[in-house]
C-alpha cells in the first residue's frame, strides 16, 4: 500500500525565550488503509502530533503531506474527532451530523441523504431527531464520528475518543470502530493510552517517548481480524501486552 501521512524530520516547540521542545525529529510513513494507534505516557506529543496531521498546529521544523500534498492547514481528506464529543446541545443529531456538510453547501436532498446513509452506519437512526443531552455518552461520540464520517473524509483522526467514557461504554464503542472498519477501509490513526485498546485496535503501534517526543518503537500487531476484546486474553495479546507495558514502565522510570 502506497503512504498516505508522510511524516519527514519534524519537530514542534512551545513557547519563546523558555521554550519546550514537544517533538524532536519525527518521521513516518502511514500507508492507506491502516489503523495507526500512537501509544505513551503523558507528555511525548501523540496527541500534538496528531493535531499537526489535522492541519490545527504547525510543525516548527519538518514537513507533513497528505497524499502527496504538503500540509499547510486543513485538508479536506482528514476528518477529526476528539476526546470531549462536540456536539452542539441546541441541535437535534441529525443537525450534528449535517453541521459540516451545511457549511459546504450543494443540493439538500443530497445531503439530506448523506446524513441518513451515515447514521445507519453509526446505527442511530432512531435517535436523528433527538438532542445529545438526550443521549448516553457512547450514543454522544457515535454522532460526532457520524458527523466526521458525513464528510467523506480519506483519513480519520482520532484523539483518545474513547477516554471520557466508563470501561462497559468504552468496550462497546471499541467493538463498534472494529466493525465499521471491517466495512470501511479508512485510514484512522488513533491517539490512546490504554495498552488493550491499542493492541485491539491498530495494524501498528508507534510507541512514542517524552521529553521530547520521539518514535521508540514502532510495533506490527500480527494478530489476524476480526478482533474481539474477549481475545485480549490470548497468549499473543498477552506477550505484546507485556513487551509494552516494560517499554512503557522503562520510559516512566528514566523520566522520573
Amino acid at each position: 500500500m502506497s503512504a498516505i501521512i508522510e511524516i519527514e524530520n519534524v519537530v514542534k516547540t512551545f513557547g519563546g525565550i523558555q521554550s519546550v521542545k514537544a517533538l524532536d525529529r519525527v518521521s513516518l510513513s502511514i500507508r492507506a488503509g491502516e489503523f495507526v494507534v500512537f501509544l505513551g505516557p503523558s507528555g511525548c506529543g501523540k496527541s500534538t502530533l496528531l493535531r499537526m496531521i489535522a492541519g490545527l498546529s504547525q510543525p516548527s521544523g519538518g514537513t507533513i503531506r497528505v497524499e502527496g500534498r504538503l500540509l499547510r492547514g486543513r485538508d479536506p481528506a482528514v476528518g477529526m474527532v476528539f476526546q470531549s464529543y462536540t456536539s452542539f446541545p441546541w441541535l437535534r443529531v441529525d443537525e450534528n451530523v449535517g453541521f459540516g456538510l451545511d457549511l459546504a453547501g450543494g443540493d439538500t436532498r443530497l445531503r439530506h441523504e448523506k446524513v441518513k446513509d451515515v447514521l445507519d452506519r453509526v446505527a442511530l437512526t432512531r435517535f436523528a431527531k433527538s438532542y445529545p443531552a438526550q443521549l448516553s455518552g457512547g450514543m454522544q461520540q457515535r454522532v460526532a464520528i457520524a458527523r466526521a464520517l458525513a464528510v467523506e473524509p480519506r483519513i480519520l483522526l482520532m484523539d483518545e475518543p474513547f477516554g471520557a467514557l466508563d470501561a462497559l461504554t468504552r468496550v462497546e464503542m471499541q467493538t463498534f470502530l472494529l466493525d465499521m472498519r471491517s466495512k470501511d477501509r479508512k485510514t484512522i490513526v488513533f491517539v490512546t493510552h490504554d495498552i488493550d485498546e491499542a493492541m485491539l485496535l491498530a495494524d501498528r503501534i508507534v510507541v512514542l517517548s517524552p521529553n521530547p517526543g520521539q518514535i521508540a518503537e514502532i510495533v506490527d500487531v500480527d494478530i489476524p481480524h476480526p478482533r474481539t476484546v474477549d481475545q485480549t486474553e490470548r497468549a499473543d495479546f498477552t506477550q505484546l501486552r507485556h513487551h509494552l507495558r516494560r517499554l512503557l514502565f522503562s520510559m516512566v522510570r528514566n523520566a522520573a
